[in-house]
C-alpha cells in the first residue's frame, strides 16, 4: 500500500467533550458558541470530518451526553456524514464515588458503578458502538485507608462482570494513569496494571494507552511495541502533557515521541482500521477555540504518521542486523525531518477537499454562525 493510500485509510476519532467548555480545577473559562446538547456537538465533529476527511467518529462521554434517544443520536449523526464511536464510562463525579467507584468498600457504591457500566453497554446496543471505553479515578491518598489488594479484586468482579455484558461485536477498552485525583496509589496506575486484568478478561478486554498518563520520560513506544506483540493494544487517547495529565494538542509538547509511537505502529501493519485499533483523541482545549484545535491535532497525527510511513524499513532493519547505530538512528530522523505538509496538501485536493483545513475553517464562517446561534441555554461542560 501506498503512503497515501494508507494516509487516505487512516482514521481518528474526536471527543464529544472536547467541543464543550472546560478547564482546570481552579476556573473554566466560557467560550462562545460551544454546544449545548450532545446534537450540537455532533455537528461541530461534523465540521472536522468535513475539512479532514479522516475524522469519521465522535465519541460519547456519558453522562455528559446523555439524551432520551440514543438511536436518533445515532440517525442524527448518520445524516451529518458522521457515526457515534466509542463509549466512555463516567463513575467519577458522583458524590458517592468519593472513596472510589467499583473499588468502594461498601458494596452498594460498588454496585451503582457497575450498574452505570452496564448501562453504558445498554447505550453501545442502541448506538452500534463497538467499544466501551473505562477509565477509574479510585484510589488512595494515604497509607491504611483501604485494603490495596482487596480493590483489586473489586475490580477484577466489576471488570468481569461487565466484560460478560458485552456483545460478540463490542470490546472494553481499560485505560491506565499513574496518578490524579488520587496520590498515594491508583487503582490502575499503569500499562501492566491493565495489561493483568485484560489478560485475565480474554479476547473482549484490550489496553487504551493515554499518552499524558505516565511518568515524565517514560517510553510509550515500548508500551506500544509490547502490546501490540501481545495482541492486547486496544486504543489510544492523544494528547501531549509537559508535566501530568495537561490534555494539550497532541503533538504539541513532544512531535518526534508521536512519530515514534506511529512508527511502531507502521511496523506492526496497524495503522489501517481491520487491524482493530481506535486512535482518538482526549483533551481539553482551556485557552484556545474549540473547533479549530482539534482540527490541528487531526494535522498532527496525520503528519507524524505520513513521517512514520516514510522510513525506509528496509535501510532501517538493514543497519538494525548490522549493528551500524549511527545508520539505523539516521534513517529514522530522515523520516522524521522531512516536511511532509505539501504530501499531505497534495492528498487532500485528491480527496476533494481544501489542501489547508485551517484556512477553510475560517473562511467557512462557521465559527461566527455558532456564536450567532447558540445563545440561551447551558453550554456544555463541568462548571466553573
Amino acid at each position: 500500500m501506498s503512503v497515501k493510500d494508507a494516509l487516505r485509510e487512516q482514521r481518528i476519532e474526536t471527543p464529544s467533550w472536547a467541543y464543550a467548555n472546560s478547564g482546570t480545577r481552579f476556573k473554566v473559562f466560557a467560550q462562545q458558541g460551544v454546544p449545548r446538547t450532545p446534537y450540537e456537538k455532533i455537528d461541530d465533529a461534523a465540521v472536522v470530518h468535513r475539512l479532514t476527511g479522516v475524522a469519521p467518529t465522535v465519541a460519547l462521554h456519558i453522562p455528559w451526553d446523555k439524551v432520551d434517544d440514543y438511536g436518533k443520536l445515532a440517525s442524527y449523526a448518520r445524516d451529518r456524514g458522521v457515526a457515534l464511536g466509542a463509549i466512555n464510562s463516567n463513575v467519577f463525579q458522583d458524590d458517592d464515588y468519593k472513596l472510589g467507584s467499583v473499588c468502594h468498600p461498601d458494596p452498594a457504591v460498588r454496585r451503582k458503578a457497575i450498574g452505570h457500566l452496564l448501562e453504558c453497554v445498554d447505550i453501545m446496543d442502541q448506538t452500534g458502538s463497538r467499544d466501551l471505553k473505562l477509565w477509574f479515578a479510585d484510589g488512595l491518598n494515604y497509607p491504611g485507608q483501604d485494603n490495596i489488594r482487596a480493590r483489586q479484586d473489586r475490580l477484577s468482579e466489576a471488570l468481569h462482570e461487565t466484560c460478560e455484558r458485552l456483545g460478540a461485536d463490542q470490546r472494553m477498552l481499560l485505560e491506565y494513569k499513574l496518578f490524579e485525583p488520587a496520590f498515594y496509589t491508583t487503582d490502575v496506575p499503569d500499562w501492566g496494571t491493565a495489561y493483568a486484568h485484560c489478560m485475565q478478561l480474554g479476547e473482549k478486554a484490550q489496553v487504551v494507552i493515554d499518552t499524558g498518563h505516565h511518568a515524565p520520560g517514560t517510553n510509550i513506544e515500548f508500551i506500544v511495541s509490547f502490546l501490540l506483540r501481545a495482541g492486547k493494544l486496544g486504543a489510544f487517547d492523544f494528547n501531549s502533557r509537559f508535566y501530568a495529565d495537561d490534555d494539550l494538542m497532541v503533538g504539541a509538547a513532544d512531535p518526534f515521541q508521536l512519530f515514534r509511537i506511529m512508527h511502531e505502529i507502521v511496523l506492526a501493519d496497524a495503522l489501517k482500521p481491520a487491524a482493530g485499533i481506535a486512535f482518538m483523541l482526549d483533551q481539553c482545549h482551556n485557552l484556545e477555540a474549540k473547533i479549530p484545535a482539534i482540527i490541528r491535532s487531526v494535522l498532527n497525527v496525520q503528519e507524524a504518521t505520513a513521517k512514520a510511513l516514510l522510513v525506509d524499513v528496509e535501510e532501517l532493519s538493514a543497519a538494525q542486523r548490522s549493528g551500524d547505530v549511527l545508520a539505523a538512528n539516521g534513517a529514522l530522523m530522515d523520516a522524521y525531518n522531512t516536511d511532509v505538509r505539501p504530501l499531505l496538501r497534495e492528498l487532500r485536493e485528491e480527496m476533494g477537499l481544501d489542501p489547508d483545513p485551517m484556512a477553510a475553517y475560517r473562511r467557512s464562517g462557521y465559527a461566527e454562525q455558532i456564536v450567532r446561534e447558540r445563545v440561551g441555554g447551558e453550554a456544555a461542560g463541568w462548571g466553573a
